[in-house]
């Protein structure tokens, strides 16, 4: 049997779906094609618009972005040049001194070139000139510029502080030499007046050569060494942390008028000679159970102490005789003068206090200069009741006129007023009457508020 073709089987059938097929996919290309071609151009169309929209909005950016940046050139020229007048007028004010007509020239004319630019600067920025084709470069520009300014201006500061150091250099030089002139002339004052002195004048001298000048001349060096401990004395109350104005009212009147903040050691040397000085006009001296011979012997006894002391040290003769006149008066003398709350506060314990106490000395700067003092206080004792008859001291009350004959003050720079004459507000130190002659006492004066014309004889 013969296969059946495929050609013999139904052959209009097959011609007609092809037919159809064609037309069908010829129709649908077409339909497609037509209905995509205006979608397509619509889509082109929002395309360029928006092309259209980002190229005009990245312009705009670009323009506001070429005017800040033009602004920011601006404004850095605008810094660059005030640097540059400073450091113009900065060298300007150097050159002056030393004086240099050619430095000054320069700076000046940097100076009116620079203001000369800022004008143009004010010119452009108010005329909105401010395009420029590189602002970048003209930031960088102006920058370094500024930089080289300001470095100008710190290296002519340098300069001038380097003048400055020079001239102090040589004004510490010059005060040094002033300064050791004056320790010079100190020294050999000291040493003129140590010569004149009853220390060395004394040597060999019999008591019946005694006469009123050296006991002035020793009390000049025993106040010297009262001060010296006395400045110590302040020092260690600040040092503790001491409130001064109240320490000076606790031991003066409280309506005392220091005119000067300084004078208020005045008032410490007053308490500390009033200690010191006290019961000087007894033969004891703050002794009472030291016994001494008739008072017909009492001059040689004492002229005889004052030699035996007068060429030692305080500290050595101490340690040599810790049971003598003498150290029982540094005993007595510095537990009434220094309060245990006073000690406890300078160097945190009482072992000063103990040891004067128990019969021993402290080894101690604070107390080497305290017997030091003492000495010259005793000494001076020794040499008024050397005399016959014996020297005695006086104060003056408070509320006293002034007397030139009995009083020297201490500040004499008080203002006082017309028709006013000054009183005494205090006895610093006491003065000395032999007889006739007078040591004046040393007096702290206030301003007029009564008038008193007596002295007191201390005791």
């Amino acid at each position: 049997m013969e296969p059946v073709k495929p050609s013999s089987v139904t052959p209009s059938k097959n011609k007609l779906a092809r037919t159809f097929a064609k037309v069908l996919h010829v129709r649908t290309l077409t339909g497609i094609a037509q209905a995509d071609r205006p979608k397509n151009a619509k889509a082109d169309a929002n395309i360029k618009d928006d092309e259209n929209m980002r190229s005009e909005s990245f312009n705009k950016d670009d323009e506001e972005l070429q005017k800040k940046m033009a602004t920011e050139a601006l404004l850095a020229k605008v810094f660059a040049s005030i640097s540059a007048v400073k450091a113009s007028y900065a060298q300007l004010q150097h050159a002056q001194s030393p004086y240099e007509p050619d430095e000054i020239q320069a700076a000046d004319q940097l100076v009116v070139s620079e203001l000369k630019t800022l004008s143009e600067l004010k010119r452009c920025y108010l005329n909105k000139q401010l395009d420029h084709p590189s602002p970048e470069r003209e930031i960088l520009a102006a920058e370094s510029k500024e930089l080289l300014s300001v470095a100008k201006t710190y290296e002519i500061m340098g300069k001038k502080l380097e003048s400055q150091l020079r001239l102090k250099e040589s004004e510490i030089i010059f005060l040094r030499e002033k300064l050791e002139e004056a320790n010079r002339q100190n020294r050999s004052i000291e040493k003129k007046l140590n010569q004149s002195g009853s220390l060395s004048v004394l040597d060999n001298l019999p008591i019946s050569g005694l006469s009123p000048s050296h006991l002035a001349t020793f009390m000049r060096q025993t106040v010297r060494y009262v001060r010296s401990f006395v400045k110590l004395m302040v020092n260690e109350m600040r040092s503790a942390g001491w409130d001064i104005n109240a320490s000076v009212n606790a031991i003066t009147e409280q309506n005392v008028v220091y005119w000067n903040e300084d004078h208020k050691c005045f008032a410490i040397e007053s308490f500390v000679c009033r200690e010191m000085f006290d019961s000087f006009n007894s033969p004891n001296f703050s002794l009472p159970n030291e016994s001494l011979p008739d008072k017909s012997e009492l001059p040689q006894l004492f002229f005889a102490r004052f030699n035996e002391l007068k060429s030692m040290k305080a500290k050595e003769f101490l340690a040599l005789k810790p049971r003598s006149a003498f150290a029982k008066f540094c005993r007595v003398k510095y537990l009434k003068l220094i309060h245990p709350k006073m000690e406890s506060s300078f160097f945190g314990n009482l072992n000063h206090r103990n040891l004067v106490s128990s019969g021993e000395f402290p080894d101690t700067n604070f107390f080497t200069s305290f017997a030091e003092m003492a000495k010259k206080v005793w000494l001076l004792h020794c040499l008024a009741f050397s005399f016959e008859p014996q020297a005695s001291i006086f104060k003056v009350e408070k509320e006293c006129r002034f007397s030139e004959v009995y009083m020297e003050s201490v500040n004499d720079e008080m203002p006082v007023e017309e028709e006013s004459e000054p009183q005494v507000a205090f006895t610093v130190v006491p003065g000395f009457k032999i007889g006739k002659t007078v040591i004046q006492c040393q007096v702290f004066l206030s301003p007029n508020q009564g008038k008193k014309s007596h002295l007191n004889k201390a005791k």
